[in-house]
């Protein structure tokens, strides 16, 4: 064991008890420095490496606790952005909030006439006195249901079309004029919502960045998402949903670590199977010894490991585009496996019905391959009407 890693194992014989809140447990996670070990000293973390970071989170879910907040966007996209451009007051407003797990965050950037053409979002922005009142509606929003903060993108130049004019503020969600209302998909679930945002308002002081330079800032978020899309958490790590909202926070850990382990396979939102779990499969129905299926699962074995590979190494681009081919792989190989069953495992079936998102979230994989082409090997940029 690391020296890390046994500091780690020191810090929860010392600290952790059953009948502490997870308010208090995360708290002290920020304070040591390992909630986000890779971010800054006072701000959740101690500026260690990613790899360093990764011995702190197998660390503790070899202990058995709770990880950090994971925070989904909070923590995998507004925080870096935050860092990266944000002013001094922005950085201590908001970032310690997401590695304490005290508020839970949104994106709300791609509207019903704005998805994948984002520079077309139409959502106004008009500034008044030392706010801006914003109206506008957002869609595929992920967790805006239990988002304390957002992410918002909002065109404060009248009249201006695709990337000119258009900024990026940090809304509050708990306000009059926010309505959030759920959107059903194909595995019974409403994790996507639609926003639709009423004369909200924003203080001057939370446009991060410029005034009508929000692209920019765009840039620097998605360039965080695709290394957060390709990222994957310690193995068994226990996961809880952060921010007021979700309502967990005052409850005492030991109830969340039950609640989390006995809670049914069917709800893990997987894109893939683990490479484990499809060869468990094959053994379950016996088809591990046909040699179509035994090809099937070395190819999805060695995929799996490139991908791990390429996160270690390669452009967050390329990373992207191997998570997308993993989980189509898991798709074809698992229903492969298990035949017309498939509409009845629920494992199967959702990991199946959510793989296509892969390719959406993050950046298409049209626009990943543009990226490469355009930023990593310097190719001439596709003609654009823009």
């Amino acid at each position: 064991m690391s020296d890390l890693a046994t500091e780690v194992s020191g810090f929860v014989a010392a600290h952790w008890r059953n009948d502490m809140s997870l308010r208090s447990w995360w708290a002290l996670l920020a304070d040591a420095g390992l909630a986000k070990p890779t971010w800054p000293i006072g701000y959740g973390g101690r500026g260690l490496s990613k790899q360093d970071a990764n011995v702190v989170g197998e660390a503790l879910a070899l202990a058995g606790v709770i990880s950090p907040a994971m925070g989904g966007v909070g923590s995998g996209l507004a925080a870096p952005t935050i860092l990266d451009v944000g002013t001094d007051s922005q950085i201590a407003k908001y970032v310690r909030a997401i590695a304490d797990g005290t508020e839970s965050w949104v994106q709300l950037w791609s509207e019903p006439g704005a998805g994948s053409d984002l520079p077309s979002l139409s959502a106004s922005a008009v500034v008044d006195g030392d706010e801006w009142v914003i109206s506008g509606q957002k869609v595929w929003n992920s967790s805006a249901d239990v988002a304390d903060r957002a992410m918002l993108l909002a065109r404060t130049t009248p009249g201006s079309t695709g990337h000119a004019g258009i900024t990026y503020f940090i809304l509050d969600m708990h306000q009059t004029g926010v309505d959030v209302r759920p959107l059903i998909d194909m595995v019974r679930e409403s994790h996507f919502n639609e926003v639709f945002l009423t004369d909200v308002r924003v203080s001057t002081a939370d446009v991060l960045g410029n005034v009508g330079d929000g692209w920019s800032v765009v840039h620097t978020t998605l360039g965080h998402e695709r290394k957060s899309v390709t990222s994957r958490g310690a193995r068994n790590a226990i996961n809880v949903q952060s921010g007021g909202v979700a309502g967990n926070l005052d409850r005492t850990v030991g109830e969340l670590v039950a609640m989390v382990r006995n809670k049914p396979a069917a709800n893990d939102r997987k894109f893939a199977l683990p490479w484990r779990t499809m060869l468990d499969l094959a053994r379950i129905h016996g088809c591990n010894s046909d040699p179509v299926i035994r090809q099937q699962l070395v190819g999805y074995y060695t995929m799996n490991n490139l991908f791990r590979w390429s996160g270690q190494r390669w452009h967050p681009s390329i990373t992207k585009l191997w998570n997308t081919q993993v989980c189509q792989a898991s798709r074809e190989l698992s229903l492969n496996i298990v035949g017309a069953n498939g509409m009845l495992l629920n494992e199967v079936s959702n990991a199946a019905l959510r793989s296509p998102g892969a390719r959406i979230g993050g950046g298409t994989d049209e626009i990943q391959r543009n990226t490469l082409g355009e930023r990593a090997l310097g190719l001439p940029r596709e003609p654009s009407l823009r």
